[in-house]
């Protein structure tokens, strides 16, 4: 079945990009600027993405290794 790799693929796909969207943090210009509580911490919807594709990579392999014994 092509399904299940798909789902693979996007769930890593969205990981990626939830990584790469935590990472990236505000461009300063002028001087320093001083890390506030928003910086550490995800959107919310941004961290039920997360959830839900780690939940969706998890899925998959737990069926990939169902399938093959």
């Amino acid at each position: 079945m092509t399904r299940r790799p798909a789902v693979a693929a996007l769930a890593a796909a969205l990981l990626a990009g939830a990584a790469l969207l935590t990472g990236c943090g505000p461009v300063v210009t002028h001087g320093p600027a001083a890390p506030g509580a928003a910086d550490s911490a995800p959107p919310a919807d941004l961290q039920q993405k997360l959830d839900a594709a780690e939940s969706a990579a998890a899925a998959a392999d737990a069926d990939t290794a169902s399938e093959n014994g």
